[in-house]
């Protein structure tokens, strides 16, 4: 029999994305202790197997079958809750279960280390997890930030009843985490916040309507809301923890209206919520929610940089696969010189992404530890990152797909999904505007401009580079802190 002619549509699934990426493997060691970095490796073995195989084929299937809302159960009793697709649920078990991913910063024993795991080692687990699923992130980064934030502001009594929920592994005892902030008339624009906070007894009953509030069936949600005789303004927003079941085992007053038609993130679910005199509690000190919620927000942001590199590593695997083992006009695409420009305009912003990634999560683990000139440089990476990632990735998803022509715009394959899901970074946590005014912010109120300058020094300082590429770094820093003098005023 004639040997058959390899297919001319080559397909990466089922290829270890770990194993395919050896510059990930290289980067770690510089940001982990070599314990930890050994004992991570079977973890990281056997999650780029999953992310290259069976979790990419549960994302496409969540990806095709939304979620619904039901309102009412077949007796007609109002019991509202969301019916997930058993693939997206297969997902949370790998994420929250198996992997831990939103309990690892939190409490020792996950992954089988005793400690809690530092950030670069959280992020570079989902950096390789998004390269599958980007959606279920969303509930990842709040349930892990939601915690972050409460274990900083939150009441001794709400820690106690709260936490051992939202760090479980075992899904039947986990508790989500969600952020209700954005309002119609309060995006960006905080200050018009506009939801009421009634005080009741030791807590407080929350009136108004939340318009775009993603996982809305969290067990736990932070919530921005006005207590009632507050003053106008920033100044008068708190911050509360609102749960989807009270203490007593009976549902809050507060209802999902809805759940939205989005353009990317389909597998998870985002709804309008309208609290009706539901019961929360105060977290941290009244009048000051958004400078606690920030905490809460800039976390997410950080995550949302994290998922959007995974993503142009992901697109540009897919590029680069598809470059090697297609041919055309008898050659391989990969050996075309305008291929191969195409091929390095998509790799570069994925690994300026990638080394930020690292570069902020080690950053944090120093400010958490209270290390002096820390936090400033954190404050100033993380909408850094925030920003630049997030609109590299429309544009680097956007190309990638074009290396893989007509059958890169077919739903059969990840690229649509990779460009859909790439748009939202840029929206959620803050639009590219917004971060931007807040690097600003972080240069003048946290004088963040002198660390990152003694920062950058030593990294290149550090660097064994050719005398005339450390003159193009040395002159592009120097425009760069010019830049960033005079915008900051």
């Amino acid at each position: 029999m004639p040997a058959t002619a390899p297919h001319p549509v080559p397909d990466a699934h089922g290829r270890n994305l770990y194993n395919t990426d050896p510059d990930l493997a290289r980067l770690l060691p510089l940001y982990l202790p070599a314990a930890l970095c050994a004992h991570l490796q079977p973890h990281l073995q056997r999650l780029g197997g999953l992310a290259g195989g069976v979790l990419d084929s549960l994302a496409q299937t969540a990806d095709k079958h939304p979620p619904t809302l039901e309102h009412r159960t077949r007796t007609g009793l109002d019991r509202q809750r969301i019916l997930k697709h058993p693939a997206y649920v297969e997902m949370e078990r790998v994420a929250f279960g198996e992997y831990g991913l939103a309990a690892m910063s939190h409490r020792g024993g996950v992954l089988g280390w005793p400690d809690p795991l530092p950030a670069a080692a959280k992020y570079a687990l989902t950096y390789l997890f998004v390269q599958a699923e980007f959606g279920l992130c969303c509930p990842l980064s709040m349930t892990d930030s939601l915690t972050r934030t409460l274990r900083k502001f939150g009441a001794p009594a709400l820690l106690e009843r709260y936490l051992p929920g939202l760090t479980a592994q075992v899904l039947d005892d986990l508790t989500q985490g969600a952020m209700f902030m954005t309002e119609q008339g309060a995006g960006s624009d905080v200050a018009a916040t506009a939801t009421r906070a009634v005080p009741d007894g030791e807590a407080y009953r929350l009136h108004g309507d939340k318009w775009f509030c993603s996982n809305p069936d969290a067990g736990l949600a932070m919530v921005l809301a006005r207590i009632d005789g507050a003053p106008a303004g920033m100044g008068g927003v708190s911050l509360f923890l609102l749960p989807r079941t009270l203490p007593d085992g009976s549902a809050n007053a507060y209802r999902i209206v809805r759940l939205k038609d989005k353009l990317g993130t389909r597998s998870m679910a985002s709804g309008e919520i309208r609290l009706e005199g539901a019961r929360a509690w105060l977290v941290g000190e009244a009048g000051r929610g958004f400078p606690q919620m920030a905490d809460m927000v800039n976390n997410s942001r950080l995550s949302n940089g994290v998922r959007a590199a995974g993503l142009m590593r992901r697109a540009c695997s897919e590029a680069f696969f598809v470059a090697a083992e297609r041919q055309a006009f008898g050659r391989r695409l990969q050996d075309l010189p305008l291929m191969r420009r195409q091929l390095l305009k998509l790799l570069l912003p994925a690994e300026q992404a990638r080394s930020m990634v690292f570069q902020t999560a080690d950053a944090l683990r120093r400010a958490d530890a209270g290390e002096a000139g820390a936090h400033p440089l954190v404050r100033l990476f993380t909408p850094l990152i925030k920003f630049r990632a997030c609109r590299d990735a429309r544009k680097v998803t956007g190309d990638a797909m074009e290396v893989r022509g007509g059958c890169g715009y077919i739903e059969d394959w990840a690229d649509p999904r990779l460009l859909r899901d790439a748009h939202l970074g840029s929206i959620w946590e803050g639009t590219s505007n917004i971060v931007a005014l807040d690097v600003l912010r972080a240069i003048r109120r946290e004088r963040a401009l002198p660390v990152w300058q003694a920062h950058v020094q030593g990294l290149l300082d550090a660097a064994p580079l050719h005398p005339q590429a450390r003159r193009v770094f040395d002159a592009t820093f120097f425009r760069s802190l010019c830049l960033l003098v005079w915008a900051s005023g």
